[in-house]
């Protein structure tokens, strides 16, 4: 009998074309993700990749699966929505994947007055700076921060997010304030590390703020980090500057907006969800509680 659980780990593979990738995405050990590979092909009889040093390309039987899989992934999320919500109630578990920055930072903040408000919801917050797939259930609903290209996930815009520069008041107190984009070339930086692909690809813009061409006259960053919580939490110690999205900058009481003419660029978020969960009480209030949140927060 075949594993679902292992079939979404195949899944995960797939699309990711190496178990390396795969495990990062998963939260799992890259041996983990291997084990369960191995066993699926063993239940199954056949060789699902074929193995190369350049990474993993489904044979033929794989191919047959992934599509399969995905298929049945779709009726699964639709079968649980008919029998999770007969009653035209907001009741059952809702897995809610979106950044680390906005999940860490804006949505726990929130999500005490959702559960005031919906008790028979439970909820399960994934963050991740790369998405998950939400045609295999590896979540129900997502906060991205570009435009989805699948055709069968629904989207609704939610807020356009702008970027500032900010620094701790310990910091500025040591090294002065800047007073024009040039200024920078002079102080210490925190950005999001090159060797990972930011959640935006203008995260890093502090980097050219004031300058004509990125890739050859860029500033240094005197600390990378991999995640924009770990930048906030930088920033906040005193370690440099750094660009932030406003949802965490505005309102903190620790930082201070540096050059605040300076507007970096901006990006749209979008709610989305698979077309299956379209009918789905759970997803809908939760969405509507999110566009109020939105619409009363004063940095969108």
């Amino acid at each position: 009998m075949i594993d679902w659980d292992r079939v979404r780990i195949f899944h995960a593979v797939a699309g990711a074309g190496s178990f390396t990738k795969a495990a990062d995405r998963l939260g799992l050990s890259q041996s983990a993700i291997s084990r369960q590979i191995g066993a699926l092909e063993e239940t199954i009889g056949t060789p699902l990749f074929h193995r190369h040093a350049r990474g993993l390309i489904l044979t033929e039987q794989g191919e047959v699966l992934l599509e399969t899989a995905e298929a049945v992934a779709k009726k699964i999320a639709t079968v649980e929505t008919m029998l999770g919500e007969v009653k035209d109630e907001a009741a059952g578990h809702l897995r809610i994947n979106t950044t680390i920055g906005i999940g860490t930072v804006w949505l726990t903040s929130h999500l005490f007055d959702f559960r005031q408000l919906y008790p028979d919801i439970t909820l399960e917050l994934v963050v991740t700076d790369t998405d998950l797939d939400l045609s295999m259930r590896e979540a129900d609903v997502a906060i991205r921060l570009h435009r989805p290209t699948q055709p069968d996930l629904v989207q609704r815009r939610l807020m356009t997010v702008h970027t500032h520069i900010y620094g701790s008041q310990r910091y500025l107190d040591a090294q002065g304030t800047p007073e024009s984009a040039a200024d920078l070339d002079r102080h210490s930086l925190i950005a999001y590390g090159d060797k990972w692909q930011p959640p935006v690809p203008s995260l890093n813009w502090i980097l050219a703020a004031g300058r004509d061409d990125e890739e050859v006259h860029g500033r240094r960053a005197t600390l990378t980090i991999n995640n924009v919580f770990g930048m906030l939490r930088g920033c906040e110690s005193g370690l440099g500057l750094a660009s932030l999205p406003d949802y965490l900058g505005s309102n903190n009481p620790a930082l201070t907006r540096v050059l605040p003419d300076l507007e970096g660029p901006s990006f749209t978020a979008y709610f989305v969800y698979p077309e299956e969960l379209r009918a789905s009480r759970r997803v809908a209030v939760f969405r509507d509680f999110l566009l109020e949140k939105v619409a009363a927060h004063p940095v969108w």
